[in-house]
């Protein structure tokens, strides 16, 4: 039967005509029912954003063996709310992936990107999240290396799971030459000279984003900057718990309350 297979419930941030969304498609496809609920434009940047202000639209584009497919008119959180609340209703998904994202969502990236703002979701549902991007931002980028791993990292999730309110960013360097999974920490790092100046009909006043990203730790064998920088697949395991606990005691003594 169909729904004894694992249910992976796929989304993503550059679309719904993405090749990247269609790779990773191809990709689990062997590995359980798939169904996909992604934004119907792109939304890089939208990290974990809702839509608020009006109200939200999804339609099913097809529904092939094993492969149910639907577009949504929200953020890329939405989809992920709008599918588990309507098209699987009672269906806990067993694994929520994202990606694969054209672009690289290391270091710091990981705050803005829509792609692990579907992750993130999922992982606040109590559910196990991955996502996946590729260092190469051009539309027709190439991610037959990254099958393997992206087939190898899902089942071991599957197999094994993952902690409460942890989820995985996992990261391709744009090559077929790939070296391996390297299990990483986030590269330090931020991001400067974010805009440039666009003047439009006369006002000096409009910029486009841009940037430079600095990696403030870049000899740091262990992250995952230098991790893509040498040709391995990068795993980060993230959390979502964003105490600091280290300050936690500390602040006590800052602050002393009546705690009976």
């Amino acid at each position: 039967m169909e729904n004894q297979r694992p249910l992976i419930l796929v989304s993503n941030d550059d679309g719904i005509i993405s090749k990247g969304i269609s790779e990773l498609v191809k990709f689990l496809r062997t590995l359980g029912e798939v169904v996909v609920m992604a934004p119907d434009t792109p939304r890089s940047g939208a990290a974990c954003a809702l839509t608020t202000n009006e109200p939200i639209h999804y339609q099913l584009l097809r529904k092939d063996v094993g492969v149910t497919v639907y577009k949504c008119s929200g953020t890329p959180t939405d989809c992920v709310k709008l599918a588990l609340h309507t098209v699987l209703g009672e269906r806990r998904p067993d694994l929520i992936v994202a990606g694969i994202n054209h672009g690289d969502n290391s270091s710091v990236n990981v705050h803005y990107s829509g792609t692990m703002g579907v992750v993130i979701e999922g992982c606040l549902k109590g559910i196990p999240s991955i996502g996946f991007s590729l260092c190469n931002h051009q539309p027709d980028a190439d991610f037959e290396a990254c099958g393997p791993y992206v087939r190898q990292i899902v089942s071991a999730v599957l197999e094994k799971g993952l902690p409460p309110l942890t989820c995985l960013n996992v990261n391709f360097p744009n090559t077929r030459e790939l070296k391996g999974i390297r299990i990483c920490e986030q590269a330090k790092g931020q991001w400067e000279n974010e805009w440039e100046n666009f003047a439009h009909r006369g006002d000096a006043h409009y910029y486009w984003m841009t940037g430079e990203f600095r990696d403030t730790d870049a000899d740091n064998e262990r992250n995952d900057h230098w991790a893509l920088a040498n040709g391995y697949v990068a795993v980060t395991p993230v959390t979502v718990d964003v105490t600091a606990y280290g300050l936690l005691k500390e602040m006590k003594d800052w602050f002393p309350v009546n705690e009976e």
